[in-house]
């Protein structure tokens, strides 16, 4: 493992388009397409390609755990897809029942009114600036990691990796630490 390597891999892992607000379909769509579009758009987050993106159960147990609203003559909403969407990045780290706290109030003001107060298309706009704000910072403090270990040898190289590991995942459960605190002080009914 040498720093171009990294370098390449940062790159990699950083380099995606973007899936817009119009970029998701504005008709309603069948669970089959759904799926469909989810595996085609998010197929860069898999991390092997015969992984599953979304199946027909996971989004049956989405609505069941009350994460989206029921679908509407089995079809699918722009609004739905903005949820789907959410909860597939959200699930990466977070559980079901965390993230049904979370979405809870949005789902039960789509179902209580024909138009919402939320705006799910400001919500998943502002995804799309806070991800890219992250990946920028992301990759600059991974650079400035790895130009610190400036490890030589095989030996020192198997240690950089490790902890260079270590160091990502060490952030990450911080940051899912207080995710969680976030929701359970702020989204949980406290019985």
């Amino acid at each position: 493992m040498d720093e171009e390597s990294l370098k390449k891999l940062l790159e990699e892992v950083c380099s995606f388009d973007q899936l817009e607000f119009s970029g998701i379909p504005d008709i309603d769509l069948y669970m089959d397409q759904v799926t469909t579009f989810i595996d085609e758009k998010f197929s860069y987050l898999k991390r092997n390609k015969e992984d599953t993106s979304l199946t027909k159960t996971m989004i049956n147990n989405y609505t069941k755990a009350g994460i989206l609203m029921p679908p509407k003559k089995k079809k699918y909403s722009r609004q739905h897809m903005v949820l789907i969407i959410l909860t597939y990045y959200l699930k990466q780290i977070l559980s079901i029942n965390d993230i049904q706290a979370l979405f809870s109030p949005i789902v039960e003001n789509i179902n209580k009114l024909e138009d919402s107060k939320i705006n799910l298309k400001d919500v998943y706009e502002e995804f799309l600036q806070l991800e890219k704000l992250e990946i920028e910072n992301f990759k600059t403090d991974f650079e400035k990691e790895i130009n610190l270990k400036d490890c030589s040898g095989e030996h020192n190289d198997i240690s950089k990796s490790m902890m260079l590991v270590i160091m990502l995942i060490v952030k990450a459960n911080i940051q899912k630490r207080m995710a969680e605190k976030i929701i359970d002080s702020f989204f949980k009914k406290k019985s």
